[in-house]
């Protein structure tokens, strides 16, 4: 499984940060940075569900 984020579309909620913290983070104006390309598979996929803009793309 990866995780793309698509900084774009991302508001900054920050949803995915708390969900899933070792694998996102957020830079100084709130946007979503991915810190692993390859996350745990079920903390990524609540942060992708929990993502109010749908900016996390999970692939298989």
């Amino acid at each position: 499984m990866t995780v793309r984020a698509d900084r774009d579309r991302c508001i900054g909620a920050g949803m995915c940060v708390l969900t899933a913290p070792e694998a996102f983070d957020q830079d100084e104006e709130g946007i979503v940075l991915t810190l692993l390309d390859r996350p745990d598979g079920e903390a990524a996929e609540e942060a992708a569900r929990a993502c109010p803009s749908g900016a996390l793309v999970i692939t298989n």
